[in-house]
C-alpha cells in the first residue's frame, strides 16, 4: 500500500510491520493445527495484546491503544489475513464485537471488570444477539431478563456464538420490556454463572473458530451487569452492526487480496504445455478482472472508512459496502481456485480455505438480503 495515500499515514504503516511480525511468527506456523483442534490456545489473546493488536478503538486508560481511526483496523484485518484464516480472525478478534458497548455505555467500574482483562489477553469476550429462532430481528429477541431483587433472571439461548465455547464474558441481547425496539437491553454475563451451558457447533469454516448454542437457564446475573439503562440497549446493538460490517467488509477485501495474490505468483510460475500459465490471455483476463473488483472494493471501503472517521454513521453506505465486498470475495475466491486447478482443491492451500469460508461473510452480520433492504428502507426507497 502506497504511504502517498490520503487515508494511510507512516505511523500505520508502522502498525502494519508491527502486526505482520506478529501474524509471521506467532500464527502462520500454526495454522494448521489450530484448525484440527477446532480453536485458538487462549495464550495466543496474551501475544496478541503485547503486539498492540486487541487494544485498536479502545481507550487508553483501560488498556487500549486509544481510540483511532478506522484505517488501523483495515491494516489489521489485511495482515491478519496473511495467515489464510477466517477463523484466526473471527474468533481472536471477537472482543471487536462484544466489547465496544462496554466501551460506549458501560460504567468506568463495568469497564474495569469487562473491558481491561480483554484487552489484555486475559479474558475473553463474545457477543450473544442471534436466537436458534431469528437472526437480524434483533426487534423480536426472546432471550428475556427479568429482574429479581439486585438481579436479573435471564432465560434462553443463543447460537452462532463467536467464540462461544472459549467466551469468559459474554455482551447478551436480552428482552427486558416489551416485544418492541424500546424493550432490548445489554447484560454482560459471567459464563461462571450457575445455570449457563454451551455446546459446540460444527462448521465448513473458519474451523479455527470456537462456535456455541448457549443456554440461559435461570442464571442470575447481578443488575449491576447492565449495560447503560434497561429497554435502551436496541440503539447500542445498532451501532455495534455498523462497525462490525466495516470489519466484514475489510476482512472480505483482505482475503480477496490474498487470494489475488496467490493466483498470481501461482500463474507466473506453473508451467503448462511448456509455457507460464500466465502467457495464456484467458489467465491474464481473469487476474485483472480479479484485481479490478478488488480495488473496487478498496476504493469504496477507504471513502466510507473515511466518512465514519469524520463522525457520519452512513449506515446505507455500509450495508452496500459489505455486500459488494463479500460477493467480490465469492467471485475472486473461486477464479483463484479455478487458476490453481487441482492445487486450489487441497487442504492447506490458503485458497481453498478461503474459498471455504467465503459464504458466513455474506451470513455474518446481517445476511445480504438484510442488508439490501436496510440500505433501500435508509434511502426512503
Amino acid at each position: 500500500m502506497s504511504q502517498a495515500s490520503p487515508f494511510y499515514t507512516t505511523d500505520h504503516e508502522t502498525f502494519r510491520s508491527q502486526i505482520r511480525r506478529f501474524v509471521e511468527k506467532e500464527c502462520v506456523p500454526h495454522i494448521e493445527a489450530w484448525e484440527a483442534a477446532g480453536e485458538l490456545p487462549r495464550a495466543l489473546h496474551v501475544q496478541a495484546a503485547a503486539a498492540g493488536l486487541l487494544g485498536i478503538g479502545f481507550p487508553e486508560e483501560y488498556g487500549g491503544a486509544g481510540v483511532l481511526d478506522p484505517f488501523y483496523l483495515i491494516v489489521a484485518m489485511q495482515e491478519l489475513a496473511r495467515a489464510g484464516s477466517g477463523g484466526l480472525i473471527a474468533s481472536l478478534m471477537s472482543h471487536g464485537i462484544a466489547s465496544p458497548p462496554v466501551m460506549h455505555v458501560g460504567t468506568p467500574e463495568q469497564k474495569e471488570r469487562f473491558l481491561r482483562p480483554v484487552l489484555e489477553g486475559r479474558k475473553i469476550a463474545a457477543l450473544g444477539i442471534t436466537e436458534p429462532g431469528g437472526g437480524s430481528d434483533v426487534a423480536n429477541l426472546r432471550t428475556r431478563a427479568e429482574r429479581n431483587g439486585s438481579d436479573y433472571v435471564v432465560n434462553g439461548s443463543k447460537t452462532f456464538i463467536t467464540s462461544g465455547m472459549r467466551a469468559d464474558f459474554i455482551t447478551l441481547a436480552v428482552r427486558t420490556g416489551a416485544a418492541v425496539l424500546g424493550g432490548v437491553s445489554l447484560l454482560v454475563v459471567d459464563t461462571a454463572t450457575p445455570g449457563f451451558s454451551r455446546t459446540p457447533l460444527d462448521k465448513m469454516g473458519w474451523r479455527c473458530s470456537d462456535t456455541a448454542t448457549l443456554y440461559f437457564d435461570n442464571c442470575r446475573i447481578p443488575a449491576t451487569n447492565l449495560l447503560g439503562a434497561e429497554n435502551q440497549g436496541f440503539m447500542t446493538i445498532m451501532r455495534n452492526f455498523n462497525s462490525e460490517r466495516i470489519m466484514l467488509a475489510a476482512q472480505a477485501w483482505a482475503f480477496g487480496m490474498v487470494c489475488y495474490e496467490d493466483a498470481l505468483e501461482w500463474a507466473r510460475t506453473r508451467q503448462t504445455f511448456g509455457r507460464p500459465l500466465i502467457t495464456r490471455q484467458v489467465i491474464r483476463h481473469r487476474l485483472v478482472d480479479m484485481k479490478m473488483a478488488l480495488d473496487a472494493v478498496k476504493a469504496t471501503l477507504d471513502i466510507t472508512a473515511w466518512h465514519v472517521a469524520q463522525g457520519a454513521a452512513p449506515v446505507a453506505d455500509v450495508c452496500m459496502l459489505k455486500n459488494l465486498a463479500t460477493a467480490t470475495l465469492e467471485r475472486v475466491a473461486g477464479e483463484a481456485v479455478q487458476i490453481l486447478g487441482g492445487a486450489g482443491y487441497l487442504r492447506g492451500i490458503r485458497v481453498e480455505r478461503i474459498f471455504r469460508e467465503t459464504k458466513v461473510l455474506s451470513i455474518g452480520g446481517g445476511a445480504s438480503e438484510v442488508m439490501k433492504d436496510l440500505a433501500a428502507r435508509q434511502m426512503r426507497y
